[in-house]
């Protein structure tokens, strides 16, 4: 690297001026000049980008609780389906979330009521700051801007979805305690004739020799089953009825009966109108 004043940068504006340079003329090639943007770019990783490519329903969602299952038939063809019935009951919008506080759209959603005497203090003054009753539950439902909010103190109603249109169902699954690796994963286990002296349900082999010396992270063994968050995708609404709070959908749901249920418009079906 040659600097100013030195024999090296004497002998380069010579070359330069030899060429031409000082005449007028350009190093720097028109298709290079044109390339260059001088205005600030726009960053891509930055919050709000992010925000924009997430794929979220432009629907607020509701909170519901698992009833049970019961066959369903329909009117056209006779077919008998099974149906999971979701129970509906005081869903209240309580407040929402904005990127300008939060980084993200949002609706809080209460459901049911609950006895104050079994409310800690803290979300007693969380519920009068927002003037609502105690909730049961409460959660919040992600949308993909301001047109998805709700107006605070908004009542959901199972009428909010349609009879067809497809949602996306979120809950906690039962919980099976702590199991080995046949239940757990599906394993086969071991010969169950010859050569196998009591141990028919194992894993196997665990871990190795002296490289690495350890089971690595994420082995498949022995452990609690169960009590994870499941989403359940595309599922078809049947039937909804305001009266008796309920919403009828195709087929099974994750978790026991009297487990809270999240129902919001299905992110890869179109959203109904």
């Amino acid at each position: 690297m040659a600097f100013i004043g030195s024999p090296s940068s004497k002998i380069w504006t010579r070359l330069f001026s030899q060429s031409g340079v000082s005449n007028g003329a350009k190093l720097v090639a028109p298709s290079v000049a044109s390339s260059i943007h001088l205005d600030p770019v726009d960053i891509k990783h930055s919050p709000e980008n992010a925000l924009k490519r997430r794929r979220l329903p432009l629907r607020c969602g509701a909170l519901s609780k698992k009833v049970g299952m019961m066959p369903y038939f329909e009117k056209e063809t006779g077919k008998r389906i099974a149906a999971t019935v979701l129970q509906l009951d005081n869903n209240e919008v309580i407040l929402h979330r904005t990127p300008a506080e939060n980084n993200y759209w949002a609706c809080q959603i209460g459901y049911g009521n609950k006895s104050p005497e079994n409310v800690t203090r803290q979300m007693l003054g969380h519920f009068a700051a927002h003037v609502v009753n105690p909730k049961e539950k409460v959660t919040e439902f992600r949308v993909k801007d301001e047109s998805g909010l709700l107006p605070v103190g908004s009542l959901i109603k199972p009428s909010w979805f349609k009879p067809g249109q497809y949602v996306d169902l979120r809950s906690i699954s039962k919980g099976k305690g702590f199991q080995g690796v046949m239940k757990r994963y599906g394993f086969k286990g071991l010969k169950a004739s010859h050569g196998v002296s009591v141990s028919h349900r194992s894993g196997g082999s665990y871990g190795q020799n002296q490289t690495p010396g350890r089971v690595l992270p994420g082995k498949k063994m022995p452990g609690h089953m169960g009590v994870d968050t499941v989403t359940i995708q595309n599922v078809q609404v049947l039937d909804v009825n305001d009266e008796t709070g309920t919403v009828l959908v195709k087929g099974s749901v994750a978790g026991p009966n009297g487990a809270f249920v999240k129902i919001q418009d299905a992110i890869k079906k179109p959203t109904p109108v």
